[in-house]
């Protein structure tokens, strides 16, 4: 039987020197394709760029097979079928760059196989592969779109069933007042060391109102990161005269992940009236470019706050849910500020409600009480009857 081809796959091309050791070519990923070679143009710290070339690659070298009518799974290749999604639905994600990558990802394992290969078991062995359940589940979940999304189009004569790992429960970890003051302040005090010595470099202040966005709004990091303080195209923008966020970009498609325009805090308000004034463009800034990604800065400042790796930015959001539910804001009005249905935020965060299961435990009471009135009853009753008994046997 003859050997499959492993299919387009990326391979990082060491730096090069000629013979007296002098440096002539830099390191940089390579898409190989059988005998093929061809160059992504991305350096050896730009994995990402590269799988996103290698997915661009896929898509236009599978893209014809992809639509040659309706085959049966032994004969579709997995690369086609995510060809055809990387060209149809991906860009309309809203994070199509993302979902490039997690193709890519799904491409180094299922590059070679057809569709017929798909099984519970090559789903579980791609889960141990990626050697993250999460991360594994959800390039799954692609992997499953893509299928559907190939048999709608009417190019596959059977249904292929993708296996998915549980769902990673849900995070409980969220803020208490003074855990949220000490990750303020360790952001907002910070100064870069150099030799030694601290300097008067505040390099994480960024950080500080990124946190200040986050708890007072409960918005996703990305939709912080991309907002501006004036409209702007392909951005959310924060309407600093009228105190709203508009978290949705106008034009973009609206998915599960709502992003409703939200009302600012009073709190908050004033600091986004102070930073505009002071030539702020953007919500989260550095060297007055916009921020694209915190994570690792704001690691940084988790730790110098001596909390632990399970604080991560999306756990702001967490904290603002349930801060809003010990306060005892009407679920409705809390859901539609956070951009989550209301089944969501009751079976999320519904527990710390003040009011919570208020009535079961109110009839703990009412049980209580009606179980001490029938007593007290029944001693009168019985008082009563024996003053009776006493009077009649005197009367005698």
């Amino acid at each position: 039987m003859p050997r499959r081809s492993k299919g387009p796959r990326l391979w990082l091309r060491r730096a090069q020197y000629d013979r007296n050791g002098r440096f002539t070519h830099a390191a940089v990923w390579l898409i190989k394709d059988g005998q093929h070679r061809e160059s992504t143009g991305c350096s050896a710290d730009d994995r990402r760029g590269a799988e996103a070339a290698l997915a661009a690659y896929i898509s236009v070298k599978h893209l014809d097979e992809a639509q040659a009518g309706v085959r049966p799974p032994a004969r579709i290749p997995v690369a086609d079928v995510l060809a055809l999604y990387g060209r149809d639905v991906a860009p309309k994600h809203s994070r199509p760059r993302e979902t490039a990558q997690r193709i890519a990802a799904l491409l180094g394992y299922f590059g070679d196989k057809v569709l017929s290969d798909i099984n519970g078991g090559v789903c579980r062995s791609y889960v141990e592969h990626r050697g993250s359940s999460a991360a594994a589940r959800r390039e799954l979940e692609d992997l499953r779109a893509a299928i559907n999304h190939h048999r709608r189009e009417g190019l596959c004569s059977a249904i292929v069933e993708v296996v998915l790992p549980e769902a990673s429960p849900a995070r409980e970890r969220w803020l208490t007042r003074s855990e949220a003051a000490r990750l303020l302040w360790a952001a907002w005090r910070y100064r870069e060391v150099q030799k030694g010595r601290p300097t008067e470099r505040r390099s994480r202040q960024h950080i500080a109102r990124f946190i200040l966005l986050a708890l007072y709004t409960g918005t996703r990091a990305g939709a912080i990161c991309g907002a501006a303080l004036q409209p702007t195209v392909g951005r959310g923008w924060i309407d600093v005269a009228r105190g709203v966020f508009y978290r949705r970009p106008e034009g973009e498609r609206e998915t599960k992940k709502r992003k409703p325009p939200v009302p600012l805090p009073p709190e908050l308000h004033g600091h986004l009236r102070r930073w505009k004034s002071r030539g702020q463009q953007f919500a989260v800034e550095w060297l007055g470019k916009p921020v694209s990604s915190i994570k690792k800065a704001f690691r940084a400042v988790a730790a110098d706050a001596g909390l632990g790796i399970d604080v991560t930015p999306h756990v702001l959001r967490h904290t603002a849910a349930t801060w809003l539910m010990q306060a005892g804001t009407d679920p409705w009005e809390a859901a539609g500020f956070l951009g989550m249905t209301v089944e969501t935020l009751m079976s999320r965060y519904g527990h710390h409600h003040p009011d919570y299961l208020s009535g079961a435990r109110a009839a703990f009471s009412r049980h209580r009480d009606r179980h001490r009135n029938a007593a007290t009853e029944r001693e009168q009753t019985s008082s009563n009857v024996k003053k009776i008994a006493e009077y009649s046997r005197g009367g005698r």
